[in-house]
């Protein structure tokens, strides 16, 4: 269904694809936890790009290459210099020579988007400033074990529009989830991603909310999600943001004005007492433990389906 494909933003799948991912997951999922996985990928190999620090995408990733016997090979920054050693496109030239699949997790959006373009191979976005596809795989399914359904679902984010907020908006929009996402004036959603996600709503039959009131936001919500108040590369603005966004932090008094079984989901790393409380964060209605677990396995369906191993 995917073979050779590429992804680069959540927008590149369909409601379908998805889907099929999510089914694909939970069938590689089970297989693990009863004997381990077939070596659907034995002889493979995948070019991990790495411009940003990472514990779950690189072991993810890492890990889920050799569960399926095949090999992941970590490229740091000073290994490649992206752009300054060696031109973008002259690396994925020289990657499609050698690997099966790429992995880039990058800052600038424009380098993915340009290693996808001249690879012969597929590209994964591994996390850039502007999307993080493969955390919000991870999270929807998650969110469709426990719930046992999307469609109609309010889908509440809360904190800043940032790369992570932009991939949930978009895959909510295509599964027909209803998002909402609560945002200090300023740092609300990039405008372009909003109307991309709108008009996948509209498609979907699924409503998108961008608000000022985390409160609004949390309202009988099925799922509170947060992320740090300042991401990687953001860090000489970490003090002025902590100001800002104090009113946003999801604590027990957010949380009760959800739906009794709401799920709250964070992709990690907190800062617990910023963001999230650690009362919230270890409690009761906290998955983030099986996102982070997700990641693992709705990754190695994306790496079978793109290698098109079961086709």
């Amino acid at each position: 269904m995917l073979k050779g494909r590429d992804l680069v933003s959540m927008a590149d799948l369909k409601r379908e694809e998805i889907l099929h991912l999510f089914r694909r997951a939970q069938e590689l999922k089970a297989e693990w936890k009863t004997g381990g996985n077939r070596p659907l990928l034995a002889g493979k190999t995948l070019a991990m790009i790495f411009e940003k620090p990472s514990l779950r995408t690189r072991y993810t990733f890492e890990a889920g290459m050799t569960h399926l016997g095949g090999h992941a090979i970590y490229l740091g920054p000073a290994d490649i210099q992206l752009g300054v050693r060696e031109t973008v496109p002259d690396v994925a030239r020289n990657l499609s020579r050698w690997a099966d699949l790429i992995m880039a997790r990058t800052f600038a959006h424009s380098t993915v988007v340009t290693l996808a373009e001249y690879a012969s191979i597929p590209v994964i976005n591994g996390l850039s400033d502007l999307e993080h596809p493969c955390q919000a795989l991870a999270d929807l399914l998650t969110v469709w074990e426990h719930k046992g359904r999307l469609e109609g679902l309010k889908f509440s984010f809360i904190g800043d529009g940032n790369n992570v907020c932009h991939s949930l908006m978009l895959i909510c929009a295509l599964l027909g989830v209803n998002f909402w996402a609560a945002c200090p004036p300023g740092y609300e959603p990039r405008k372009e991603v909003e109307e991309q996600a709108r008009r996948l709503a509209e498609k979907s039959g699924s409503a998108l909310h961008i608000v000022h009131d985390p409160a609004e936001a949390a309202q009988d919500a099925d799922v509170l999600y947060t992320d740090v108040w300042a991401s990687m590369g953001q860090e000489a603005e970490a003090e002025v943001r902590r100001g800002v966004f104090a009113p946003y932090q999801v604590n027990a008094a957010l949380v009760a004005r959800a739906r009794p079984d709401v799920l709250v989901e964070h992709c990690l790393p907190a800062h617990r007492g910023e963001e999230i409380t650690d009362e919230v964060l270890d409690g009761p209605h906290s998955v983030v433990l099986d996102e982070a677990e997700n990641r693992l396995h709705v990754q190695k369906a994306l790496l079978v389906e793109l290698a098109g191993a079961l086709d």
